[in-house]
């Protein structure tokens, strides 16, 4: 059986019609999201990539007990995003410029001023941003990035722009996040060297640089997805390029090209 994940591509109003190499259109629509499918051994996360040539909507999402409390399932969406790619004075919004609360929000997102109190942070290649559950975010046109994320689709839109969309406003203030969005979260990945961004709750997530070699007991114990963005991998003896996910059950069948820029996202259990 194959380590390479097979590929759902997912049409979006917002969404880019040319996508940026190596990735490649096959039809005439917008193509927001290439969604790489979740295998059985690691059904609690989910890789994509997301197109943007337009603002998506603003939104939020449930923890875990919120999710379940709902009857949504027991799996709440933290998320994390790698930038790409990104046009000049392109932007994303993650949490508000100051505290409010439930009232002002739902206000704001009634108006539409709810875009004026989030933070929109100009982007570049390599920025990086851990979402936690409840973080008010939207995605700005002009940009394309490397998403992992709980395995929910559990999405509540506050505002969209005034797109025929469905808002789910109520279900959204109920548990949005009215506080700005914690510095520590975002950093700038570094174009070299290997650099863990994520650890825990949910999952760890490494960038390593394959000219520095890696520990491999760091990631013994599950399954993990490798996900290059430079090189390629290889896992049992498979190549994994650019554009690609795959799933190793053993951290010892991975390897890597020496001029390799990988991902590698592992559970916390």
């Amino acid at each position: 059986m194959s380590s390479l994940l097979p590929t759902r591509s997912v049409a979006k109003v917002w969404g880019k019609k040319d996508l940026p190499a190596p990735f490649v259109n096959p039809g005439e629509e917008a193509i927001g999201e290439i969604w790489f499918e979740p295998p059985a051994a690691l059904p609690e996360l989910l890789v994509k990539y997301i197109f943007a040539s337009e603002k998506l909507s603003v939104q939020t999402h449930p923890d875990d007990d919120q999710a379940e409390a709902a009857g949504m399932g027991r799996q709440g969406k933290e998320e994390c995003w790698i930038i790409l790619d990104a046009e000049k004075d392109a932007r994303i919004a993650v949490g508000f410029r100051e505290e409010i609360d439930s009232d002002r929000m739902r206000s704001a997102a009634l108006d539409g001023s709810i875009e004026d109190l989030l933070v929109w942070h100009e982007v570049k290649a390599g920025d990086f941003f851990y979402i936690p559950a409840n973080t008010v975010h939207a995605i700005g046109g002009g940009v394309s990035l490397l998403e992992i994320q709980q395995n929910s689709d559990i999405t509540y839109r506050l505002y969209d722009y005034g797109r025929p969309r469905e808002l789910h406003l109520e279900d959204g203030i109920r548990v949005a996040d009215g506080k700005p969005h914690p510095e520590e979260l975002r950093v700038n990945i570094p174009q070299g060297g290997s650099i863990r961004l994520v650890d825990g709750p949910h999952f760890r997530l490494d960038r390593v640089d394959a000219s520095q070699g890696f520990e491999q007991s760091d990631y013994e114990g599950s399954a993990l997805f490798v996900i290059p963005t430079a090189g390629h991998a290889s896992v049992d003896g498979e190549t994994v390029s650019t554009g690609n996910c795959a799933i190793a059950h053993d951290i010892g069948t991975v390897s890597f090209s020496p001029d390799a820029l990988c991902f590698l996202v592992q559970p916390v259990t």
